[in-house]
């Protein structure tokens, strides 16, 4: 299925990396090498790798992919990468819509959320990104879910 341009894909795959905002002391957290999780990660260009391949993720998974039907995927992608970029210390600055703003009205669920969380969990063990560093990005996006999620 090829995404195109939907809100969802714009707000759910922010929201995926957006939450870095709701947390800024433990997205500029630095370990004790001294070395942000940007710079751990490997900065911009394996950031904009694993989105990239999260994206195609997403447009194999069957459990969401419809949310991104119309979404105009490269937007998306510059998005979520300013959104990791910047939550995890690096220079990026994401101006896109708060994850409440994003989400409004899409009715999505806890299942859609967590489908996403895997879809970005298997493009971060594709690109070998290494568990300890997987789990501070996840810890920086799961508080995400609120605003996203709508009960």
């Amino acid at each position: 299925m090829k995404l195109q341009s939907l809100p969802l894909a714009r707000h759910l795959g922010g929201a995926a990396l957006a939450c870095a905002l709701a947390f800024p002391a433990l997205a500029h957290a630095q370990m004790a090498s001294g070395q942000t999780l940007y710079e751990q990660l490997g900065g911009k260009p394996a950031i904009t790798k694993v989105v990239h391949d999260m994206i195609a993720n997403v447009a194999a998974d069957n459990r969401i992919n419809h949310f991104f039907a119309k979404t105009n995927i490269p937007h998306l992608q510059m998005e979520l990468v300013n959104q990791v970029c910047e939550g995890t210390g690096g220079p990026c600055k994401y101006t896109g819509l708060s994850m409440q703003q994003a989400h409004k009205g899409m009715n999505l669920n806890t299942a859609d959320f967590n489908a996403l969380v895997e879809d970005l969990q298997k493009s971060m063990d594709s690109n070998n990104v290494p568990l300890g560093l997987q789990n501070q990005l996840l810890a920086i996006l799961a508080p995400m879910e609120p605003d996203v999620v709508h009960k």
